[in-house]
């Protein structure tokens, strides 16, 4: 902006001296002044009209995709799940207690919230023992995956496509 009123002061009539042209009691410098700070203050509320009408508008679902689908990979049947986390644990023995103390409430909705609750409130040595559950069987799972990995490795456990459990 401001190599804008630059131009145009040296654009002006040759009557305007150097003395008048920094001079804000001259009419036409308020004019271009006020000029100048009107038409800022027009671009900010402009773009920030823009950015609110883009947080406010839904997109549309209807526009195709442009992404590209991903290829799915071939899961291996023989391969060892990951063992779920300290709080899945806890949230086994929670549900059947929950349930027996509130047999009124189905949602899963709500029965998980009471559970968060919980979990949230629990104390560190409350948690210990579900800590200690998951800990013995992610070392279960290292030992089965470094297992499956060695046989992978070798080439003991290469499957033909006859023997396939899943092709029918």
């Amino acid at each position: 902006m401001a190599k804008k009123a630059t131009k145009s002061r040296k654009s002006r009539s040759s009557s305007t001296t150097a003395a008048s042209a920094y001079n804000p009691s001259t009419p036409s410098n308020e004019k271009m002044v006020l000029r100048v700070k009107s038409s800022e203050k027009m671009k900010r509320s402009a773009q920030q009209s823009v950015v609110s009408e883009r947080e406010k508008r839904p997109k549309s679902k209807s526009r195709p995709k442009s992404k590209q689908k991903k290829k799915k990979t071939k899961i291996d049947a023989k391969m060892p799940k990951k063992p779920p986390t300290a709080f899945f644990y806890f949230l086994e023995d929670f549900r059947k207690e929950f349930q027996e103390q509130n047999p009124d409430i189905k949602s899963m909705r709500d029965i998980g919230k009471a559970c968060g609750e919980k979990w949230k409130l629990m104390t560190y040595e409350e948690k210990v023992k579900y800590y200690d559950i998951a800990t013995e069987k992610r070392a279960e799972f290292d030992r089965a995956m470094a297992e499956y990995i060695r046989r992978k490795e070798s080439g003991e456990d290469q499957e033909t496509e006859d023997d396939s459990e899943f092709d029918e």
